[in-house]
């Protein structure tokens, strides 16, 4: 079993499946509102890694987004490589912010503050859990982390790619019985993560709770187990989801080395 981890994939996972899960900590915790309520926003930031992903994020007092809106302010955060930005997610590094000194208050009074809440409910205290609302609401931003990261597992790790290969055209649904639903579009063996249902699925993977469903995609349950005893129900063509389940196994792989 491949177990190695590539510092490239984890950059990806982090710009796209980590920071692209900060629109939904927005809209499910108001502490997140309020610090977007910051007289800095609206503020765009870009992401600039060598070698590695780019991506523009738009933070405004509504919400937050990809991509850059009309008219709003740009900050830039380089960084030297893409083990420089993962050490930045993670806590152990800084990263090389670009612009004017008012923007760059953005930096400390809005970007920050939402990545430290991010992760305090990605990786939460047993006192965090205690409180049954904090538990489901980290429970559903590790599962939105998860599932976007399988589509950059897909597109840039090596064992990923060539699963991905073998995965035809069309949507596999990721659905939470009740409570969520998302799936992956495949086309040309390439993966892309929409985080909503998918009007046409060709092959489905469907959890019975969101605690199976974090727990498989983070890889701390086994999948074959959770088969075994009807937490996890697959259906459809078969080809598409046996290849997406190996996908997922790598997704584990990364997502438990960053933990």
């Amino acid at each position: 079993m491949l177990t190695d981890t590539d510092p490239r994939v984890s950059a990806y996972i982090n710009l796209y499946a980590v920071l692209g899960t900060l629109p939904l900590l927005c809209e499910l915790v108001p502490e997140a509102r309020d610090i977007l309520a910051s007289p800095t926003t609206p503020t765009c930031i870009r992401f600039v890694v060598p070698g590695g992903p780019k991506a523009d994020i738009t933070f405004t007092t509504t919400g937050v987004h990809s991509g850059r809106g009309r008219g709003v302010p740009l900050v830039v955060l380089a960084f030297t490589s893409v083990s420089h930005f993962n050490r930045v997610i993670d806590g152990t590094a800084q990263p090389i912010p670009l612009g004017s000194p008012t923007r760059l208050k953005f930096l400390t009074g809005v970007f920050s503050p939402l990545t430290d809440l991010l992760g305090r409910y990605l990786q939460p205290t047993d006192a965090d859990l205690a409180d049954a609302e904090f538990q489901e609401i980290s429970t559903r931003l590790s599962l939105h982390v998860a599932a976007a990261a399988i589509a950059q597992v897909a597109n840039e790790d090596r064992s990923g790619r060539f699963s991905a290969h073998h995965i035809p055209d069309g949507d596999v649904a990721l659905e939470v019985t009740g409570a969520v639903a998302y799936h992956l579009r495949i086309r040309d063996h390439h993966a892309t993560f929409v985080p909503e249902p998918s009007a046409s699925p060709r092959g489905v993977l469907t959890f019975a709770d969101l605690d199976t469903a974090g727990g498989i995609l983070s890889g701390s349950i086994s999948a074959i187990a959770c088969i075994s005893d009807g937490r996890l129900a697959m259906r459809g063509f078969i080809s598409m989801v046996d290849n997406v389940n190996r996908i997922l196994d790598r997704v584990g792989h990364y997502l438990t080395k960053a933990a």
